[in-house]
């Protein structure tokens, strides 16, 4: 074959192939929202129909007999049917996987977990598997927020009835004085103010919890020697100590300087020394001790791994291992037992402890002992004004 020959093969299948190949592709944007399995033959058919054109063409420049005409002409029919065929069979194969991947779409959508099937090609099989990241990712935030939800409602039972209370004694001795029927009058004026100052104690709880949550709280940073806050939180609830006959060993805390919000701080040791007394039996100890551990992250530096470390431990007799994860959950309590005192709340002592200590960075844990539990409060000592070793 002569090269001019060639050259008129080759522009007549590059004409074909431009023009099918703009046909093919102004028809799948027409057919755009059709089926997979449509657009796969859509190419396999342009394959084929551009496969046809270029034989014709040369076989239209090489004269080739009848017969053998006839002969190229099954081959490409019987390639053309089978191309068809495969086309077919791959795209209802996709369609299948794709329609899989619907149902469990929607799955998710219903609240259900998914375990999408892994015979497909890479690309369905990694959307696949993001689908099941997805679906567990939204069973935790369900179950997250179940759990919300469960101990918001308990947080109001309880505020309710911790306002219910003083509130109907308040009515009750306000009827009696105005009725005339009470000699100590006085004696009332001063239970009234008393049954008010728990009212004013609970709802400053709240208002704390609340600005903690939302994350509006503000520290106001300062170099403050632990040894202070916890000598203060000790002399604040002495009282109380030895009223139920318990006392308070300190021995184990020691002087370490560090930045944080001393009235919030002070807060988070009083509520816990207050927990551990009110939760001890009478002649017990509650003990309290600090130190200077280093986190096991590798990643930071020494100094940003060191923190302070304050424990609170008690004679409790423990808690019950289910019971653990939800002591700082806002208005769990494990028993309807109220125990009055000064710094008494509405439930939110300790998860008012744990916001108070995330927002400085820090964790709060608790462990069950051999008498009782200890909680363990530690602070990142990064950015401390001075320190001693413990």
């Amino acid at each position: 074959m002569s090269f001019a020959n060639i050259l008129t093969v080759l522009l007549w299948v590059l004409g074909w192939t431009v023009l099918i190949g703009g046909l093919t592709i102004i028809a799948q944007r027409l057919l755009r929202r059709s089926s997979i399995v449509v657009q796969i033959c859509l190419v396999v058919f342009a394959t084929v129909a551009v496969l046809i054109a270029g034989v014709v063409s040369a076989m239209n420049a090489m004269f080739i007999s009848a017969s053998n005409v006839e002969v190229l002409w099954y081959i490409l029919a019987i390639a053309s049917l089978m191309a068809v065929v495969v086309a077919l069979v791959l795209g209802f194969g996709l369609s299948r996987y794709t329609s899989r991947l619907v149902r469990e779409t929607r799955d998710i959508g219903l609240g259900k977990t998914v375990a999408p099937e892994r015979r497909m090609t890479s690309e369905l099989a990694a959307l696949a598997t993001e689908l099941q990241l997805t679906s567990e990712k939204l069973e935790q935030s369900r179950r997250r927020e179940a759990a919300i939800e469960a101990a918001r409602r308990e947080l109001v039972s309880w505020v309710s009835h911790d306002l219910r209370t003083p509130l109907a004694s308040m009515k009750a001795m306000t009827e009696a004085l105005q009725d005339g029927v009470v000699s100590d009058v006085s004696g009332y004026h001063q239970k009234i103010i008393n049954q008010a100052d728990q009212m004013a104690v609970l709802v400053n709880d709240l208002l704390e919890l609340s600005t903690i949550q939302s994350g509006a709280l503000v520290l106001d940073l300062k170099p403050i020697d632990l040894y202070d806050l916890i000598s203060d939180a000790i002399a604040d609830l002495k009282p109380l100590a030895v009223a139920r006959k318990i006392s308070i060993d300190g021995d184990a805390v020691h002087s370490a300087v560090l930045s944080v919000d001393g009235a919030l701080m002070g807060r988070v040791i009083r509520n816990l020394i207050l927990n551990a007394i009110n939760y001890s039996p009478e002649g017990s100890t509650v003990w309290l001790g600090t130190a200077v551990v280093l986190t096991e992250s590798k990643q930071a530096s020494v100094e940003d791994r060191k923190y302070a470390s304050i424990e609170v431990s008690d004679e409790c007799g423990g808690i019950a291992e289910q019971d653990l994860s939800r002591l700082f959950e806002a208005g769990w309590r494990k028993s309807p037992e109220r125990r009055s005192s000064a710094f008494s709340g509405a439930g939110v002592g300790l998860s008012t402890v744990a916001g108070i200590v995330a927002t400085h960075r820090g964790e709060v844990s608790v462990q069950n002992t051999e008498l009782g539990c200890r909680f363990v409060v530690q602070i990142p000592l990064n950015g401390v004004a001075d320190e001693q070793a413990i």
